[in-house]
């Protein structure tokens, strides 16, 4: 890896004096983030790095740190100390020799540095072929150029860097990035709207087990059912560069899909066809879309990816339309939602008792109850339990049964267990969000907070407008003392999700004491869920912030009242700590952590408990979560 600080030799000559010591400070700066990613500095050149690593993904990670560094440290920095690099990058054997490396492959990264523009990064084609399903970035190739020096065509790749994503044009597809739009409802009866959306959830999940494949996920291409929007413009926000789209059409048993392949740079029909059957026939033509879409990108598939495209998940055709209906219900995140899609799921598995993936649907059913406050986590998980295990004896390699499997673990405090069954799921497919979601929270437990960060916008990127998601991103930013890209990202994604965004809106103006404001945000969220236990929680927090007691000390009886189980005792403890109360707030934690229900992101990185972390107790707190998550060595 070569890096080159843009304008320096201009600095050099307007104020050596200047020049000296912004090189000092980014000597400085840098060194410690090759460390982290296990490259060894190989010499300084000037104001330019030459940096050694084992592998291209530890390379391109630390220029993609390296770069988001200097970003955020140039917001804040005086103009005159700003740092903007330009960093290259290629993989190839080199000779040591005396504390320096020879060969090609340095002259090839000093010549690619050029070409990649301020805060940027350009990689060649071995490290695309290295890195590109294993870093969140995009990663657009260029117009072949003519290296100096070099006798052969370097093909270049653009790293695309957050920042910049919004605002860069649509130009060269990733076409293996893939998104597959809402199939419009064709029917005779509008109540088989269920039946098209099924279908398109059923082709995304089948197309993400295609590893070679980046899906993004039906939360995300749902939002733009019914929108008329051109091809372009969609493969723009979803940062795509091909999309499927099709029709369904249901008439009794009689079922007619018809379905195209577009280029979404080009708005070009690379493939259309149309299938006619039976509702017997349906797993059949998903999988014979799938493998059409696959070969049409020229994409090889692995003997293990073709058979689980074939595999058919029931041979009930009634059990599949329960299962259906009940994943469109179990979508909305609500109490009555929750339950009516439970029953619907149970249904399904009544019908077919080895429908593996209507037992995944029970578990996270029971799962949602629980962790959203409407049930015990003591009486509904050990159904959770008993339904993901039945789905895993059914169907071993069935990712969202592994995810959900981790979500279990990670809520029964099994850290090991929880990064175990995340990357199972992602080693099946690996376009599913809720496993990065899962990884967050072990890197969040752990205190990796470039891991948090890197796997929340990882899940973003796989699902752009999934609220749940969106809301994680903004987070990180807030909980890593990010507060302005905060505040600027919350500004974008207001409309997208706006219970997740007033929510953090509501924690950053407490943090700041602008009261007036968090009623304001908080009043919101209220309208949008106001049975939610945070709408409470949160009302008793502002409360107590604004010293009335009585109001504060009525939430927590409301709370208890409630009988949501033990993840009640995280929002009595922060109304505790608001309230001054610091013997409540470290009483009600070691409750909740004795019951595997302790919130630890909130109690870790959370500005509005920062005070609390300062306590001897908050410590003794962390190495029982330690030792409970089986982190202690």
């Amino acid at each position: 890896m070569f890096t080159d600080m843009v304008g320096f030799t201009a600095l050099t000559q307007s104020d050596e004096a200047q020049s000296l010591a912004v090189l000092e400070r980014h000597n400085r700066l840098l060194r410690p983030i090759f460390t982290r990613f296990r490259g060894r500095e190989v010499k300084t050149i000037g104001d330019s790095f030459l940096v050694e690593f084992d592998s291209a993904l530890d390379a391109t990670n630390c220029a993609v740190e390296v770069q988001r560094f200097l970003h955020d440290y140039n917001v804040s920095s005086r103009d005159e100390w700003k740092i903007t690099l330009k960093i290259g990058i290629h993989v190839g054997d080199v000779e040591h020799r005396e504390g320096d490396v020879f060969g090609d492959v340095v002259n090839i990264a000093s010549r690619l540095k050029p070409l990649a523009e301020p805060e940027g990064i350009c990689v060649s084609d071995q490290v695309y072929g290295q890195v590109r399903n294993k870093v969140p970035q995009a990663l657009v190739k260029l117009e072949p150029r003519d290296l100096k020096g070099v006798k052969f065509v370097v093909e270049v790749y653009k790293v695309v860097m957050p920042w910049e994503r919004m605002a860069t044009a649509y130009s060269q597809e990733d076409r293996n990035r893939v998104a597959v739009l809402p199939f419009v409802n064709m029917s005779p009866d509008p109540n088989d709207e269920y039946f098209a959306d099924g279908m398109t959830e059923e082709l995304i999940d089948r197309l993400a087990q295609v590893k070679s494949l980046k899906v993004i996920a039906r939360t995300s291409v749902m939002s733009f059912k019914k929108k008329e929007k051109k091809a372009s413009e969609i493969a723009r926000e979803l940062d795509v560069g091909t999309l499927v789209e099709g029709s369904v059409r249901k008439a009794g048993n009689r079922v007619r899909v018809t379905v195209q392949l577009i280029s979404a740079g080009r708005e070009e029909h690379l493939w259309s066809s149309h299938y006619d059957g039976t509702m017997d026939d349906v797993f059949a033509v998903q999988s014979e879309i799938a493998e059409k879409v696959a070969g049409e990108l020229k994409v090889q598939l692995l003997e293990s990816e073709k058979r689980t495209l074939e595999k058919k998940p029931t041979e009930n055709t009634e059990a599949y339309n329960d299962f259906l209906r009940g994943r469109e219900l179990s979508r909305d995140g609500s109490e009555s939602s929750l339950r009516q899609a439970l029953a619907l799921f149970e249904k399904a598995v009544e019908l077919d008792p080895s429908f593996a993936r209507a037992h995944v649907g029970v578990a996270e059913c029971h799962q949602h109850l629980a962790t959203g406050g409407y049930e015990p986590t003591d009486i509904m998980f050990p159904f959770v339990k008993a339904s993901l295990e039945r789905a895993l004896e059914l169907d071993p390699e069935l990712a969202e049964a592994h995810a959900s499997l981790a979500y279990l673990h990670l809520n029964e405090d099994d850290i090991p267990g929880t990064e175990a069954e995340a990357r199972k799921a992602l080693e099946l497919n690996p376009s599913l969000p809720e496993a990065h979601r899962m990884l967050f929270e072990v890197a969040a437990t752990k205190g990796e907070r470039e891991e948090m960060q890197r796997q929340a916008e990882t899940a973003c990127r796989l699902d752009p407008i999934q609220p749940t998601n969106i809301g994680l991103v903004g987070g990180v930013y807030f909980w890593t003392g990010r507060e302005q890209e905060a505040l600027e990202y919350w500004k974008k994604t207001e409309h997208l999700a706006p219970v997740q965004t007033y929510s953090w809106m509501t924690d950053y103006y407490l943090s700041k004491g602008d009261i007036a404001r968090a009623r304001e945000s908080h009043a919101k969220i209220t309208q949008l869920r106001p049975t939610s236990p945070w709408v409470t929680y949160m009302g008793g927090f502002i409360d107590a912030m604004s010293g009335e007691r009585e109001k504060a000390l009525l939430a927590i009886k409301e709370i208890e009242e409630r009988k949501m189980g033990p993840i009640g005792y995280n929002y009595v403890a922060c109304i505790c700590f608001a309230l001054g109360d610091m013997d409540g707030y470290f009483d009600n934690l070691n409750l909740a952590l004795a019951e595997h229900m302790l919130i630890t992101t909130e109690v870790m990185y959370s500005p509005l408990l920062a005070k609390a972390r300062e306590d001897p107790r908050y410590q003794v707190l962390v190495e029982k979560l330690r030792k409970q998550t089986r982190l202690a060595k």
